[in-house]
């Protein structure tokens, strides 16, 4: 006959095991999971930098996770809204062109917070460092690299910014390009291709002319800062809406476990300079989406 101790253990175990089971339900439709990667981001880079984190996801999800290859920055927005994409580390920039594109199916989830603390980054402009310039109004006449139309530090926060202090780019330079992606811009500048060039950068420590100089893309010190922007919120994760909430939940689980759990996997990916993941919000982006719509007011006044 069971006791009153047997029956209260049983009844917790049924309160147990269907949270259990409904957590891990997402695995019996979901097979695999696709994480995108923007070639924009010097594909091949990227792709190093990532896979050994995506090798751990997929043993600590317990499905294989692959990268899903899009051209731009753009293509992350149209790849998640086809659902192509599950996740994807957006720039604050894209984020807020995915949110204009995909309201609330778009969903922030994680964002960095650095080895100081900070949960957020800077544009800057970079000239060689040899070169003469030492202010921007040194530089009217000169030509200017923008990484993508669609970054934040490479182009919407410097665009926003330098009109605020009464400098248009399109008319203070002489001429204006996109790069195609940030480490493009940098190596061009080094080269001389470009005389000026919107990237971006934690620290002094860490920033993508620094991740070049470690890995002998470009010398020590070859750059330098001729302007920074305000701070931007850290770049968020995001997924889809649609996706079961279970599988959200063990992908940012698995991504906090990293550091512990797969050491290497974290150093590749955030190169040292991340402490932990921070829970994002779309109230954090809200200054970023801001400044995004009235860039592309302005875009649609000219060309109107």
């Amino acid at each position: 006959m069971p006791t009153r101790r047997s029956v209260l253990a049983g009844l917790a175990a049924g309160s147990i095991a269907p949270a259990f089971a409904q957590a891990s339900d997402w695995r019996r439709s979901i097979k695999e999971v696709r994480f995108g990667v923007s070639s924009a981001e010097n594909e091949a880079g990227a792709i190093a930098r990532t896979q050994p984190m995506v090798d751990y996801l997929t043993q600590r999800l317990g499905v294989p996770v692959r990268f899903f290859r899009v051209s731009d920055y753009a293509g992350l927005v149209e790849a998640m809204r086809a659902d192509q994409v599950d996740f994807a580390r957006f720039g604050p920039a894209v984020y807020a062109l995915g949110r204009r594109v995909l309201g609330d199916k778009l969903q922030p989830l994680l964002r960095d917070v650095d080895n100081h603390g900070q949960e957020g980054y800077y544009s800057v402009l970079l000239v060689r460092s040899e070169s003469p310039y030492r202010s921007l109004a040194d530089l009217k006449g000169k030509v200017m690299a923008f990484a993508d139309p669609n970054s934040t530090s490479g182009y919407a926060f410097p665009s926003y910014f330098l009109r605020k202090q009464g400098i248009d780019p399109k008319t203070h330079f002489s001429g204006t390009v996109f790069s195609g992606g940030h480490d493009n811009s940098v190596l061009a500048l080094v080269r001389g291709q470009f005389d000026i060039v919107a990237t971006h950068q934690t620290n002094a420590e860490h920033g993508v002319a620094q991740r070049l100089a470690d890995r002998g893309m470009i010398s020590a010190g070859s750059t330098r800062v001729i302007w920074t922007s305000p701070l931007i919120p850290a770049s968020p994760f995001s997924t889809r809406a649609n996706l079961p909430q279970g599988l959200k939940d063990d992908f940012a689980a698995a991504m906090n476990a990293m550091k512990e759990a797969a050491p290497e996997a974290w150093k590749s990916f955030t190169d040292g300079h991340v402490s932990r993941y921070a829970p994002a919000r779309h109230e954090d982006y809200l200054d970023v989406i801001a400044v995004t719509e009235e860039l592309e007011a302005q875009r649609k006044a000219r060309s109107g």
